[in-house]
């Protein structure tokens, strides 16, 4: 077996923009020859796959799926196109990658890619995102996942809209009963509508509510309240913060008259939760149709 080095992965990888792992394994498969190890990438679709590797991929779906045992995994996979997203491949991709997260329990997302796939230990997860790219078309990659275990009660999960929305939600409670059922689905639909950050105000940290008091008091301050008064006028509107951001004390979405505490009547007490909205805070591809016909009659002309 010839002896594969760093500086001939680094060559290797240059030389295809495949990934690390890639070109050593294709060294290792070619032992040592540069020319078939590019041939085998060719071959395997993984130099493609790696060129694909600069475009923005801000679709995709959130997925959300409970194990019989009880475990539960919300995950964002981002693709390039809503078309893709919508195709019955990319949806068992989600689901397979879900499934990986709740039996393998990887750390991150770096650890998970490095896991043998659940169910064909012969590859790894980054192994399944180069030959579906390859074979899609478009980038796909692995944003991010949450893995519930329930100690005491039940995990519950929610997508919206198809993947746009994803939460997962863990409940501890003595019984679980058809009607805890109906609460904690209930309040997984609550959490995707109202958008909570926290689940009561003692997890609300110290930080958010001073950078929230400075800003408050500027806008009393601004709309020319007397400073005796700005104070009292800050703890109020304090009061409403904890209303908008933390779960419990949010109006429950299908009875506003009422919070959500007040609707679980100590039922069920919630331990944590997790909301993803697909591709919040990266950035969109804009497509400019003029620039691409643009861009195309300009190659014809060379």
């Amino acid at each position: 077996m010839a002896n594969v080095t760093s500086t001939m992965v680094k060559e290797l990888r240059e030389r295809t923009g495949a990934g690390m792992m890639d070109c050593k394994k294709a060294l290792v498969e070619c032992e040592g020859d540069m020319d078939k190890a590019i041939d085998f990438l060719r071959e395997k679709g993984l130099a493609a796959a790696a060129k694909k590797a600069g475009r923005i991929a801000a679709e995709g779906m959130v997925d959300a799926y409970v194990d019989p045992n009880g475990t539960g995994v919300v995950i964002e996979v981002n693709c390039e196109t809503d078309f893709v997203a919508n195709t019955d491949r990319f949806k068992e991709l989600c689901r397979d990658f879900a499934k990986h997260v709740a039996v393998s329990a990887p750390a991150n997302v770096d650890e998970m890619l490095n896991q043998p796939f659940y169910d064909d230990a012969t590859k790894t997860v980054h192994d399944l995102i180069g030959e579906a790219t390859a074979s899609i078309g478009e980038k796909i990659s692995i944003r991010r996942f949450a893995r519930f275990v329930p100690a005491d009660g039940m995990v519950d999960t929610y997508v919206h809209m198809g993947g746009r929305i994803g939460v997962m939600l863990e409940i501890k409670t003595s019984d679980i009963t058809d009607e805890v059922k109906v609460m904690s689905h209930d309040l997984v639909m609550h959490i995707a509508a109202a958008n909570p950050l926290f689940v009561c105000r003692e997890e609300v940290p110290n930080d958010n509510l001073e950078k929230e008091r400075e800003v408050l008091t500027q806008q009393a301050l601004n709309e020319g309240k007397p400073e005796k008064i700005v104070e009292r006028m800050v703890e109020g509107r304090i009061e409403k913060y904890y209303k908008e951001v933390c779960l419990l004390e949010q109006p429950f979405v299908k009875d506003p008259d009422i919070s959500v505490k007040k609707m679980l009547n100590g039922k069920l007490d919630v331990v944590r939760f997790v909301r993803y909205e697909r591709g919040e805070g990266l950035e969109k591809r804009h497509d400019d149709l003029a620039a691409d016909i643009a861009a195309e009659q300009a190659k014809m002309k060379k």
